[in-house]
């Protein structure tokens, strides 16, 4: 079994951006397919994709809805910085600060998580 931690830090200004989002979700669903440990999270520009993704009129909906169960939380200093906090909190994704008010990348690493980064 493998232990993967997808950090999604596209922002969502363009399409780049979406397709970023888009294959961190897909790599997610297929890793959590065949049973591996996966955990999502989202930082930096990448907080403003959580009310997106959680608004079931969203084209991406379906594919977040099948991996929201992975979603570990998103970064409670860059939500506020984004002017997401509100939307992440509604969206029930849990705000991460457990080093100086960000996720902590390096317990993910001492878990044993491969961290990808998209």
């Amino acid at each position: 079994m493998h232990k993967i931690a997808i950090l999604i830090l596209a922002d969502s200004e363009s399409h780049g951006d979406m397709g970023r989002v888009s294959n961190a979700l897909q790599i997610a669903k297929e890793f959590k397919e065949h049973g591996d440990e996966v955990q999502l999270v989202f930082d930096g520009a990448g907080t403003t994709w959580v009310g997106k993704l959680a608004d079931t009129n969203s084209k991406m909906n379906p594919l977040y809805e099948s991996v929201k169960d992975k979603v570990q939380g998103a970064c409670s200093f860059c939500s506020s910085a984004f002017g997401v906090k509100s939307n992440v909190e509604q969206a029930g994704v849990k705000l991460l600060d457990d080093f100086d008010g960000h996720p902590s990348i390096r317990a993910l690493v001492k878990e044993g998580f491969q961290v990808m980064t998209f």
